[in-house]
């Protein structure tokens, strides 16, 4: 395996980024009750899009409950069983991190049995490789926009795969991770779940290498967003005889957006402990500063879901404290005016 790309002033600015990123929260002092809870919201960020991009219908609002052990009778029983396989993958993959042992093929297997147990692409039997062709269907269309290399040569392919993945390479930890990606896609091993498995694969190989950036970022929310421009930065590899760079510079900008925007909640995180502390604020209040600064307004009913065990009267009395601190303004005609919301204090 010889992965043909150029680095561009595109990957390069991006690659900045994300090592400013990383620096960033290396250094930050960052509560470890906030890692915490922004990491867990990561993990089912990443559960809840790159099973999305694979066609489960769950919101959101639907994958949390889940997460969280709650019955949602509505949603798909396949949709939710993906949703929680992919939790069980990535306690493989943290499980297999702490062992400090390379990646290999038994590794990637397992990855994909753990991923597709009891759902889509458990025909193909999870964790064994294909023994038929398969093809790239468009979406759109229905019809194949890519042929996978036959079944006898996925072995050999994720051997030359696995063999280039563990050798010294000069490449930046990144480039490894997006090409790893790239490539088990293009390999196409299993039935199905072969999307699921190269992202996964892609976040092992950055995590190893020390690239796991306290494990804050979800990289299929930008692929989810920005669906068909994903897509497309895949085929442009095929078309651009097998020259990684176009993919790479996908790769490489989703990932430094989602870093800027961890860095940003970042910040606002010691924003919220350079107030907390000179003015002795309680962790309802913290909350609610922390939400304004991301979204700049708040009412008493999303306070109320931040802090679900605390009675709306206490909430007012929090909120009531900002304001006689000189932190928050409220807008609105009076206690039982229904647009009333809070805002940052102008300073």
């Amino acid at each position: 395996m010889n992965p043909h790309f150029t680095i561009t002033n595109a990957i390069t600015r991006d690659l900045t980024m994300i090592e400013r990123a990383r620096g960033f929260l290396d250094a930050a002092t960052l509560s470890d009750e906030w890692v915490k809870r922004m990491s867990q919201r990561a993990l089912l960020l990443e559960a809840h899009h790159t099973t999305h991009i694979e066609g489960t219908q769950l919101t959101l609002e639907q994958s949390q409950a889940v997460w969280e052990g709650r019955d949602v009778k509505e949603a798909n029983t396949d949709d939710v069983r993906e949703l929680l396989n992919y939790r069980d993958a990535f306690q493989l993959v943290s499980e297999y991190l702490s062992s400090g042992l390379p990646i290999t093929e038994i590794l990637i297997r397992s990855i994909h049995q753990k991923l597709v147990d009891g759902v889509r692409g458990e025909e193909g039997k999870p964790g064994a490789y294909r023994l038929v062709q398969n093809y790239v269907v468009s979406g759109q269309t229905g019809k194949p926009v890519y042929t996978p290399p036959p079944p006898e040569a996925v072995p050999g392919l994720i051997q030359d795969l696995v063999a280039w993945l563990q050798q010294e390479s000069e490449v930046h930890p990144v480039l490894v991770a997006g090409i790893a990606q790239f490539e088990l896609v293009h390999i196409h091993p299993f039935v199905d779940g072969n999307g699921r498995t190269s992202r996964l694969l892609s976040t092992l190989c950055m995590y190893r290498a020390g690239y796991d950036f306290k494990r804050l970022f979800t990289i299929s929310e930008y692929y989810d967003r920005a669906r068909q421009a994903f897509y497309r930065a895949i085929q442009s590899v095929r078309e651009q005889n097998m020259d990684l760079t176009s993919w790479l510079e996908f790769f490489t900008k989703g990932l430094a957006t989602q870093l800027d925007e961890v860095k940003t909640r970042g910040e606002q995180v010691i924003r919220v402990d350079v107030l907390a502390k000179p003015h002795a604020l309680n962790n309802r209040q913290a909350a609610a500063i922390e939400y304004l600064l991301e979204h700049k307004r708040l009412t008493i009913s999303e306070l109320e879901t931040l802090c679900p065990e605390t009675t709306r009267r206490s909430l007012q009395r929090d909120m009531k404290d900002l304001i006689v601190k000189k932190l928050v303004e409220e807008s609105g005609s009076g206690a039982t005016d229904p647009n009333r919301f809070y805002r940052l204090a102008e300073s």
